[in-house]
């Protein structure tokens, strides 16, 4: 039996895990910490978790919590997560694991020298719609270029993380990561950025960025994230020697998705059955922390995407306040 902690009491964590967990037998929510006891205690109480502590240090110095799911600000990821792989437990880390990709590379280096599992939680690449693209690949002949989008209104404030650039907060942090690594994921190799432009709030957070890749093999691909960009969507485009396959809904697909083909000249609409994708994530975390498997979300894996994160980033002329140099912990 598994017991997880959770730092931050994140709004995320009961659709992310506390629910997940609750769907097993070989794992239990065993606690959550918050830097404020009063917010951990009600946090704990609202969702059932016997055990809340004032302090994220003291989490990780209880011996019966050996999982970390790891809700904070994305400023806070690498350096509680490399503080939890050295107190011996496995991490679980929100998107996208770090700030910078030098962030990324030391948490993936302390995750090594502890023995521990290190996965980021793109929980949409172990649902089986995007195990079912993977293997559509090979039927697609040549690529010829690739769209990634995705767009959700978030409403301004400056007080919501994702709009404060202090606590990374940012379009391609809280959305572009997933199109990014949705290109990535499918190619199977790291990106050229060709070029990004982004909009900016009032803050210095960018609202919107959109940037021209390359992969090799010369296939451009066109990704898109936008927080104030009306509607929800999410979309996965791929033109190919043998034809055209859109994916709907590639993060959520348990909420809703279609595939569309026109393959070899043969329309097809469909989708693809699973669990919610955070079932199938805890589900092959939990066996990579009992059988060492390997888990397509950690790693090299993450270390790349914050490298074409940063790269886009520099690309559209960005500066970043979380990005700059800070004291190692």
């Amino acid at each position: 039996m598994h017991a997880i902690g959770i730092l931050g009491a994140a709004g995320i964590a009961p659709r992310a895990i506390i629910d997940p967990a609750r769907r097993r037998s070989d794992v239990v929510i065993g606690a959550v910490a918050s830097r404020d006891a009063d917010k951990a205690s009600a946090y704990a109480a609202a969702n059932g978790i016997p055990r809340a502590f004032g302090g994220y240090d003291a989490l990780l110095a209880d011996p019966s919590i050996d999982i970390v799911y790891n809700a904070l600000p994305p400023t806070g990821h690498a350096e509680w997560s490399i503080k939890a792989l050295q107190a011996g437990k496995h991490v679980l880390c929100e998107k996208p694991i770090a700030v910078t990709a030098a962030e990324a590379r030391d948490m993936v280096a302390a995750a090594e020298a502890a023995g521990r599992v290190l996965a980021e939680a793109f929980h949409d690449r172990y649902h089986p719609a995007f195990a079912h693209l993977l293997a559509l690949k090979p039927k697609l002949g040549r690529i010829r270029s690739l769209v990634a989008e995705f767009r959700v209104d978030i409403p301004y404030d400056p007080a919501n993380i994702r709009y404060d650039p202090l606590q990374g907060g940012g379009a391609m942090m809280d959305l572009g990561c997933y199109p990014l690594h949705w290109l990535r994921s499918l190619m199977g190799t790291e990106p050229e950025i060709v070029s990004a432009s982004a909009r900016l709030c009032e803050l210095g957070s960018d609202t919107r960025i959109e940037a021209d890749l390359r992969f090799p093999g010369d296939v451009p691909a066109r990704l898109l994230a936008d927080i104030q960009g009306g509607p929800f969507r999410g979309l996965l485009r791929i033109e190919a020697e043998n034809g055209i396959v859109e994916l709907d809904n590639p993060c959520l697909p348990h909420n809703g998705h279609s595939f569309r083909e026109w393959l070899n000249g043969v329309p097809r609409v469909y989708t693809i059955a699973g669990a919610a994708t955070y079932d199938h994530q805890l589900d092959a975390f939990a066996q990579a922390v009992d059988g060492g498997n390997a888990l397509p979300t950690g790693g090299a894996d993450a270390i790349g995407n914050m490298a074409a994160l940063d790269g886009i980033y520099e690309r559209a002329g960005v500066e970043r306040a979380a990005a700059r140099p800070r004291r190692a912990p």
